[in-house]
């Protein structure tokens, strides 16, 4: 089903067992990251978490809802992930051009995402209460500081909406914002983000830049924010196409952009490219270590709305597992049919929590040739935010990159370090506290495919362990008459 707005995703996770109520108050100030951080580590991903009575604010506050994949799942309202990347995968079946231009010219019009564009409405629930001028405080929302070394609080989840100054192109993106006072905060879009690049095209024309903030909202329409989608590709017309339907939007109170109507908590405001930079940081972030204090560009709030009941939507990110891999998760499987589109030979990937996403990808392929593993790890470099990526290990086509240890056996393995670590080097990302210059650094591939002859390999390869099937069967049908327990399938089977 798809959820209209964040309540009735709440309502469900409730009735699904999939939500703990917290009634006592609690501290947005560190103690609801310690008390979330102990649930997200917990088997599964622990269960979302309501906090009824946020200290020093009215507004409960809702965390972990994307943090198992099950929720992940109900969220984006299938039986599993996978779902999705199949429904891409058949609408792309009869469409994809033979040429890969052909093929890169389809992507901004894919016939049935491109069928739900959102639809203006006159009023909406986001706009039931309404602050402007003075009367902006955003103290009045339960932001919460995550840890101790923090620079502040800072607002985590939030739908960040601008629009490219020449073609009036919409982005929507899930920047971090720091909390500076009544109604300021700092804007960490990185250099590589859309919303840094509207940023810089504004400073280039002597404009001041219009944004807006969306906080909640339907969970499809969360998720579409952190979306690795192609420039063409509206993100709130990825939200129809995973609801379904089109998403209402409506026009700002003083700003010229379209909001999400069913948005718990809308900031409308500008930030203005001729004015200094302020200091935003240090901020504890999703590799584990705290990003260092830089120079981000001010967000002037000029109006808060809101629905008359608002949730504020959190999260917290730190050392894995958190929320935030599952969510990367549902990202990896909707968009690898997206990924073989250009590169076919590719079987599956995985970024592994350990990883954070950026650090790590395994990639099994069907090699066809020598040296088929360069020319994928050297693509996938040139894929988006697949640029970040500092490991990638290719591996062949029967091995199971979504279990690591499988990957890393065949692999470690597989490889002769001289001959398949392969360096280049390139963009990293910014939160990088290792590479040699902030965002540039090198990257590693390793080719820990089996080698052929014609990669100067002329030793035998040898075949993996396998047991026979006969003996498998025979042994599964004596297993419990010898007593030995439970026998589940054995790693890496």
């Amino acid at each position: 089903m798809a959820y209209k707005n964040l309540h009735e995703f709440l309502d469900d996770l409730d009735r699904a067992g999939e939500l703990k109520r917290i009634t006592r108050e609690v501290d947005p100030r560190l103690e609801i990251t310690e008390i979330a951080d102990r649930v997200m580590k917990s088997p599964g991903g622990g269960p979302a978490l309501l906090f009824e009575k946020p200290a020093r604010s009215t507004v409960p506050l809702a965390i972990n809802l994307f943090g198992s994949r099950r929720r992940m799942a109900m969220a984006l309202g299938v039986k599993k992930i996978d779902d999705i990347g199949d429904r891409l995968a058949e609408m792309l079946k009869l469409q994809v051009p033979n040429s890969l231009m052909g093929k890169l010219a389809m992507l901004p019009m894919l016939k049935e995402m491109a069928g739900f564009p959102p639809k203006s409405v006159r009023s909406a629930p986001c706009q039931d209460v309404i602050f402007q001028a003075g009367d902006v405080d955003l103290g009045r929302l339960p932001v919460a500081t995550c840890w101790p070394d923090d620079g502040g609080p800072f607002i985590t989840m939030p739908l960040v909406i601008t629009r490219d100054p020449e073609s009036g192109i919409r982005n929507v993106g899930m920047y971090r914002m720091q909390v500076l006072d009544r109604q300021t905060t700092a804007m960490h879009w990185q250099r590589h983000k859309t919303g840094a690049r509207h940023y810089e095209m504004a400073k280039q024309r002597g404009e001041r830049m219009e944004v807006a903030v969306a906080i909640g909202g339907d969970p499809a329409t969360i998720f579409s924010a952190t979306a690795p989608l192609p420039p063409a590709i509206d993100e709130f017309i990825f939200t129809g196409f995973l609801r379904r339907e089109p998403m209402g939007l409506v026009k700002g109170v003083t700003v010229d952009l379209e909001v999400p109507a069913e948005a718990d908590i809308i900031l409308e405001g500008y930030v203005d490219p001729a004015e200094d930079l302020v200091r935003e940081g240090p901020f504890g972030d999703h590799t584990g270590f705290y990003s260092l204090a830089d120079n981000y560009p001010a967000f002037h709030v000029t109006a808060v709305t809101m629905r008359r009941n608002p949730v504020y939507i959190h999260t917290i990110v730190g050392r894995p597992p958190m929320e935030d891999f599952y969510m990367g998760n549902a990202t990896e499987r909707i968009f690898l049919p997206l990924t073989r589109l250009v590169q076919p030979e590719i079987v599956d990937y995985h970024m592994p929590a350990e990883g954070i996403f950026h650090n790590l990808v395994f990639v099994s392929i069907d090699k066809e040739y020598p040296g088929h593993a360069y020319k994928v790890m050297n693509g996938l470099w040139g894929m988006g935010q697949m640029m970040l990526a500092k490991v990638i290990v290719i591996v062949d086509k029967d091995v199971n990159v979504q279990d690591p240890r499988e990957a890393w056996w065949v692999a470690l393995n597989n490889i002769d370090p001289k001959r398949d670590v392969h360096f280049t080097p390139g963009p990293v990302d910014v939160l990088d506290h290792a590479s040699s210059h902030f965002t540039f650094g090198s990257k590693m591939g390793i080719d820990a495919t089996k080698k052929w002859p014609d990669e100067g390999f002329n030793r035998q390869w040898p075949d993996k362990i396998v047991m026979s099937p006969e003996v498998k069967q025979r042994v599964d049908q004596m297993w419990v008459e010898l007593g030995l327990g439970d026998a589940g399938p054995t790693p890496w089977a």
